[in-house]
């Protein structure tokens, strides 16, 4: 009998309410009150897959960057008084705290409709190359907006690598700090990941892609230098790891986790079958997005996929992530992949709505 795993990305939308303002135009930051509602709607959506497919097992994933945002925000306020946190810390900061809410949520969503299924997260570290490229080439935008002459003080204060992000609508720019965002090649606590599922739990991973973390490197003495002058002797049984400050994209992280459970599951010898489900703010993926020749795509091969995303039709940053993200997934060995909104994730499975992926 064939086992069939779903794993389930949440984007932002899911679990933090976006693209709100006041009478004045101002954005609006959603706090603990507002990310809890929207928790709990997506929970509803996801309790309801669940009993539709109460034979399957599931995962979780979620991003993290307007909450990892608000922890930097903290930190930048109140710098007089405590020490910056590390981006790595602020990682598992979220997932601790994101981590927790999704899982009483849904846990309490599914004990109100008497499924019997535990929801637990999982502090994840990542691993990622010391050597990739992204490091050489920060992109990813993070924390609070500056002036120029305020962003360059920063770097040359604090060694901040910092971009022009955007002009605002008076011409003025707006500068932020910029972080590496490497390629994930390995989850830490993976083996955590399929004991949960082995004992039937809901488990909540990669959060945010995943803390970053690199192996360690001995020096010519054999010593493992970490971060904050710890170090050690012997690290030759196992990995030695130390967090890098770093952004992993999540829906990367999720098609690795995705390809792990495959590749395991063969050398098992066992007959699995693992989907890919990113949840998006938008109704699938489409073509010429928001012009007046808009194309939804319903049905896509792998090939196809690939052959638009090198075209260019879907953006940097949007789309373009997830159908990367996709493409890696089903060249791991995934037959099927999905973009979707929580609320039609039926229709989308049955071709109705969203956009579903197939390998050939």
């Amino acid at each position: 009998m064939t086992r069939q795993i779903r794993i389930f990305a949440f984007g932002g939308n899911e679990v933090s309410p976006v693209g709100l303002t006041d009478a004045n135009g101002k954005a609006i930051i959603p706090d603990i009150a507002m990310q809890w509602s929207r928790t709990f709607e997506t929970s509803k959506h996801i309790a309801r897959i669940i009993e539709a497919f109460p034979n399957d097992s599931y995962v979780l994933t979620h991003g993290n960057g307007p909450q990892v945002g608000n922890v930097l925000l903290r930190s930048e306020y109140s710098r007089p008084i405590l020490p910056p946190l590390s981006l790595d810390v602020c990682g598992s900061d979220t997932q601790g705290s994101m981590g927790y809410m999704i899982a009483q949520i849904l846990g309490n969503e599914l004990t109100s409709r008497n499924i019997n299924k535990h929801v637990i997260s999982i502090v994840t570290q990542v691993v990622v190359g010391r050597d990739d490229p992204g490091f050489k080439n920060p992109t990813k935008y993070i924390g609070p907006s500056y002036t120029k002459e305020e962003a360059m003080e920063r770097a040359q204060e604090d060694g901040w690598t910092v971009k022009l992000y955007k002009k605002d609508d008076k011409g003025n720019e707006i500068w932020r700090k910029v972080v590496p965002s490497p390629v994930p090649t390995d989850i830490v606590e993976f083996d955590l990941v399929e004991a949960a599922l082995e004992q039937g739990m809901i488990p909540i991973t990669v959060g945010g892609g995943g803390i970053p973390v690199i192996k360690v490197e001995p020096d010519e003495t054999g010593t493992f230098k970490c971060n904050y002058g710890i170090s050690y002797k012997d690290g030759k049984d196992a990995p030695i790891y130390m967090g890098v400050e770093a952004v992993i994209d999540k829906d990367l992280a999720s098609a690795l986790l995705g390809a792990m459970l495959i590749k395991r599951a063969k050398e098992r010898g066992e007959d699995v079958d693992v989907t890919l489900t990113i949840f998006t703010g938008e109704d699938g993926a489409k073509l010429n997005y928001q012009k007046p020749n808009q194309v939804d795509l319903r049905r896509l091969t792998l090939e196809e996929a690939k052959r638009y995303y090198n075209e260019g039709h879907f953006p940097a940053g949007s789309m373009g992530p997830k159908i990367s993200a996709i493409i890696k997934f089903l060249e791991a060995g995934g037959k099927k992949a999905y973009i979707s909104l929580t609320s039609k994730y039926i229709d989308t499975i049955e071709g109705k709505a969203g956009t579903t992926i197939v390998h050939e």
